[in-house]
C-alpha cells in the first residue's frame, strides 16, 4: 500500500494557484489511470485504486495547507503505513516553471504544507517537487504562491502533468529515475539526430509508453478549433 498525497488548498477559489499544483498532480493521475470518485476521508478527501501492481490511495488535505499534517496523519495511522511509503507532491520556488525532482527526507525549506507533515509523521517521507519559479524576493513569494498560473504558464503546466501521469505506476513501484525519465519525456522530448536523422532514445525503458502529444501548429498553439487557452483547458479538466 502507498500513499500519494498533493498539497494545496481547499476550494474553487484556490483552484488554479501555483501553490495547488499538488492537487492538480493527483486530479491528473486519478482521471488517467481510472481511479473512482474522491469521497470524504481523513480531514480531505481520498481516492483508491491501482497503479500497475501498486495499492494507492490519493489523498488531497482539505484542512488549508498549513494544517496539511493532521491528515496525513490520520490516514499514515489508519493505513498501518510508515512514512516511507508516502509520497508528497508540492510545489517548489527553487526549481525553475516545469521542472520535476524526486526527494526523500531533509528539511521543509519553509513550505508550510511540509512543515506540518514534518510535525506530524516526521521528515523519511518521499517529495516530489513540482518547481513554479521564484517571484525574486521572498516578499512577494505569499501573493505568487496564492496567485494563479499565468495563462502563458499552460503548456508546460500541461507538459508536466502528463509526464506525471505517464510515470506514476514507476513512482508507485519504487522506480524515482524512470518516473524523472517518464516526466522528461513530456517537458524535454528528445530531438531528432541530425547526423542519423533518427529520433534520440531515451537511457530508460519505460513499461508505459508516453502518451503522443497534441500536434502543434505553426504560430505554436494547441488544437484551434477550441478557443480555451492551455492553461483554461487544464483548469476546465479538474472543475
Amino acid at each position: 500500500m502507498r500513499l500519494f498525497v498533493g498539497l494545496g488548498n481547499p476550494g474553487q477559489k484556490y483552484a488554479g494557484n501555483r501553490h495547488n499544483i499538488g492537487f492538480m498532480a493527483l486530479d491528473r493521475i486519478a482521471q488517467d489511470h481510472g481511479f473512482p470518485p474522491f469521497r470524504a476521508k481523513f480531514q480531505g478527501v481520498l481516492s483508491e485504486g491501482r497503479l500497475g501492481s501498486e495499492r494507492v490511495a490519493l489523498l488531497k488535505p482539505q484542512t488549508f495547507m498549513n494544517l496539511s499534517g493532521q491528515s496525513v496523519g490520520e490516514a499514515m495511522r489508519f493505513f498501518k503505513i510508515e512514512p516511507a511509503k508516502i509520497t508528497v507532491f508540492h510545489d517548489e520556488l527553487d526549481l525553475a516553471p516545469g521542472k520535476c525532482r524526486v526527494k526523500t527526507g531533509g528539511g521543509h525549506a519553509g513550505h508550510n504544507g511540509l512543515r506540518s507533515i514534518h510535525a506530524h509523521i516526521g521528515e523519511g517521507y518521499q517529495r516530489v517537487r513540482l518547481g513554479i519559479g521564484h517571484p525574486g524576493h521572498k516578499d512577494r513569494v505569499a501573493p505568487y504562491v496564492l496567485s494563479d498560473f499565468a495563462k502563458a504558464d499552460g503548456d508546460w503546466l500541461d507538459d508536466l502533468l502528463r509526464g506525471i501521469s505517464d510515470g506514476a505506476v514507476a513512482l508507485a513501484e519504487g522506480d524515482a529515475a524512470r518516473f524523472q525519465n517518464a516526466v522528461a519525456l513530456r517537458t524535454a522530448p528528445p530531438r531528432s539526430s541530425t547526423a542519423g536523422g533518427k529520433p534520440a532514445e531515451s537511457s530508460v525503458s519505460l513499461s508505459t509508453p508516453a502518451r503522443p502529444q497534441a500536434e502543434a501548429m505553426p504560430n505554436g498553439d494547441r488544437e484551434p478549433e477550441d478557443g480555451r487557452s492551455a492553461l483554461q483547458k487544464l483548469m476546465d479538466r479538474f472543475r
